[in-house]
């Protein structure tokens, strides 16, 4: 009797998400058949779904397309998206020369163009291109300068000698730095503390870039790889960029274009940030010079406490571990606020950070300042670390 009750309910549940709203006879979804539900209905029964692709509703469709990802089987996917592509009229609109004079590329557009990018004609393609470079071109414009400067700036303070020898000698910092010692009578002023720049640093800094490529981390893998190409063009830094789901690739071979790193990328999928962080910690060579900048939600799907262990290790080693819930202008991000705990407690608080304070808060990681002030100072919630069980 009780399998005759589970098979009439799973054909109830079937039929519900077939015929939608229309179904008012049956009950209604509840917890993931509810989302699956509201994802259905969006593409298949509402108006939005039909005229989704015009530019206003771009920004929800890249959301909707990253949680068709997360909630239907891979074979499923190829469909619905498929059928987004007729629906929303992406491809229509890449072809289209009065919307390709008119639009503006924003995060969101791009982000939409890298999710469906494996279904874009290949006549559309290259319009295609042609959005995500003028995207690129214009992060880059407004973060290149402030970016270089905050970086130059960390390492120059970083490589000062107190101990400078005659010829390493900062004068002007030395004397504004003893003005207390000035002797009015003889007009003289005896230096308590030398401040030198010393010899150039042998040793680059060494930066990683771990970045969660799932849907919802979209906007962050944009302006990671903008960061990141900015980066690895300073002869000062060593850089590194990683990008992660269940699979882990390195793309710093390919920071040179970043319009075409951006195609690489595919977002969506699950999770395994101790795959991502193990491969990581296979590239650091000296921990002491290392800063490691881990950049996800903390959702885990792979091993929740090997990954806490990859973590301790690498921080216990010297490595300069700060985690980053998102880089993106979203507001308050979704995460896994345990495992944003867990991550404080080993000495890596867990917050947002916008595009705009990113350059500012790499120059404080090169000169290890405290990540937790850093964040506090400038009005930025950070996670509480858990305390031991």
């Amino acid at each position: 009797m009780s399998i005759q009750n589970d098979q009439y309910e799973k054909r109830q549940r079937r039929w519900r998400l077939l015929l939608g709203k229309d179904a008012d006879q049956l009950p209604a979804p509840e917890g993931q058949d509810k989302q699956l539900d509201q994802l259905l209905q969006k593409l298949y029964r509402s108006e939005e779904g039909y005229n989704g692709g015009n530019g206003q509703s771009m920004p929800n469709a890249a959301k909707w397309l990253a949680d068709v990802k997360t909630l239907f089987p891979a074979s499923a996917v190829t469909i619905i998206q498929k059928d987004a592509i007729q629906r929303l009229n992406i491809a229509a609109l890449l072809q289209d020369e009065g919307f390709m004079a008119e639009v503006k590329a924003d995060v969101h557009l791009v982000a939409q163009l890298m999710m469906l990018k494996d279904h874009i004609p290949d006549q559309a393609r290259e319009n295609a291109r042609k959005l995500v470079n003028q995207l690129v071109q214009e992060l880059l414009k407004r973060y290149q300068a402030p970016m270089e400067q905050s970086l130059r700036g960390a390492l120059n303070r970083a490589s000062r000698n107190n101990r400078p020898r005659a010829g390493e000698i900062n004068w002007n910092a030395t004397v504004r730095k003893n003005l207390a010692t000035w002797q009015p009578e003889q007009k003289i002023i005896f230096p308590e503390r030398l401040i030198g720049y010393g010899r150039r640093q042998r040793r680059c800094k060494e930066v990683i870039l771990c970045v969660d490529q799932s849907g919802s981390m979209a906007n962050s893998v944009i302006f990671s790889t903008i960061f990141a190409a900015v980066m690895a063009s300073m002869p000062a830094i060593k850089l590194k960029l990683v990008v992660f789901d269940t699979a882990v690739v390195d793309l710093t071979e390919q920071l040179q274009d970043p319009v075409e790193l951006l195609f690489g990328v595919q977002l969506g999928g699950g999770t395994d940030i101790n795959k991502a962080m193990q491969y990581c910690e296979s590239l650091i060579q000296t921990p002491s010079e290392t800063h490691l900048v881990l950049i996800s939600d903390l959702y885990e799907g792979g091993n929740a406490q090997q990954l806490l262990q990859t973590a301790q290790r690498m921080v216990g080693s010297g490595v300069n571990l700060i985690t980053l819930l998102a880089l993106a202008n979203d507001g308050a991000p979704y995460f896994d606020k345990r495992m944003a705990a867990d991550f404080a407690a080993l000495g890596s608080p867990a917050f947002a950070c916008t595009p705009d304070l990113f350059p500012e808060l790499m120059a404080a990681a090169l000169e290890r300042k405290d990540m937790h002030q850093f964040a506090s100072q400038r009005g930025i919630p950070v996670t509480p670390a858990s305390k031991p069980d």
